[in-house]
């Protein structure tokens, strides 16, 4: 179960964001936070993540999905504020 504090985005990242190694990545540095939920590539190019966890945890993952990783060129990231749904990790799917 999600904790009192707990908070959850729903997000979808644009740009050159599928090869250079985004999700592994992503699931590094959310894990190191705290941060439960996942990431996935889609179809259309982008990556798609759901972050739970703390507000600063989340916060310094989102932070990080601005930037990417190395030979990531992030055009947009779309956040949208969702309910906790009580994730335990963090998963690449």
């Amino acid at each position: 179960m999600s904790s009192p504090t707990a908070i959850a985005r729903h997000v979808v990242v644009h740009g050159k964001v599928q090869g250079v190694s985004f999700r592994m990545l992503c699931a590094e540095q959310a894990r190191s936070a705290g941060v439960t939920g996942w990431v996935q590539n889609q179809a259309d190019g982008t990556v798609e993540a759901w972050f739970e966890g703390e507000l600063d945890d989340v916060d310094q993952v989102l932070a990080w999905c601005h930037q990417g990783p190395p030979g990531a060129r992030v055009q947009q990231v779309v956040v949208v504020e969702d309910v906790p749904r009580g994730d335990t990790e963090f998963e690449v799917r």
